[in-house]
């Protein structure tokens, strides 16, 4: 791909993000979209096929759970990356990229991609806990779940609702009692 049509895409899928995040999937157009990003509307179908595939393409944004937790990764990289991103300074992307994982939107087909992402960050937690674990798999997948809703939860606090005391919390007030609720949920004692 050519860096202006990188750029494109780029630019596409942060318009579309906000759109969707603070209008929602059904009020947003592929229009509104195309002339935020300022470009020619036929670019979201030439690049991610329709609205629906570029609502997966805001979704499948690289997170940190995502770096973190690549395919057989270990518990100690995921655990580590899962804290890292919750007490570091939140932005708006991370705001946004929450309302789009957790706002229903009416329309069956993104909702299933929503729940499909979110399985799949699961699954990624999960896999990460199982080398070390004799858990029977749909038992180590709820508490991956688990864990997914408590670091959604905690980023929602900090970042989007700013609740305090905890959205100005210092690092150690925050990551050890989180360490030690995701160390409880996915296995593995302290090292």
């Amino acid at each position: 791909m050519s860096k202006d049509a990188a750029a494109t895409r780029l630019a596409l899928v942060q318009a579309a993000r906000h759109r969707f995040a603070f209008d929602g999937y059904r009020a947003t157009t592929v229009r509104d979209i195309a002339a935020d990003a300022g470009v020619n509307v036929a670019l979201i179908n030439r690049y991610f096929g329709s609205k629906e595939g570029l609502f997966r393409a805001c979704l499948d944004r690289a997170t940190p759970e995502q770096e973190a937790a690549p395919s057989g990764s270990d518990l100690e990289r995921v655990l580590g990356g899962l804290i890292r991103h919750i007490i570091r300074s939140p932005t708006d992307e991370d705001s946004m990229q929450l309302l789009l994982l957790l706002r229903g939107s009416g329309d069956e087909a993104v909702d299933r991609i929503r729940r499909e992402t979110l399985r799949g960050y699961a699954e990624r937690l999960a896999g990460a806990a199982r080398a070390g674990s004799s858990s029977e798999d749909d038992d180590l997948l709820v508490r991956a779940e688990i864990a997914l809703s408590v670091v959604l939860g905690m980023t929602m606090l900090r970042t989007s609702t700013k609740v305090e005391p905890l959205a100005s919390a210092d690092v150690e007030a925050v990551a050890r009692p989180l360490e030690d609720a995701l160390r409880a949920l996915l296995g593995g004692g302290r090292g």
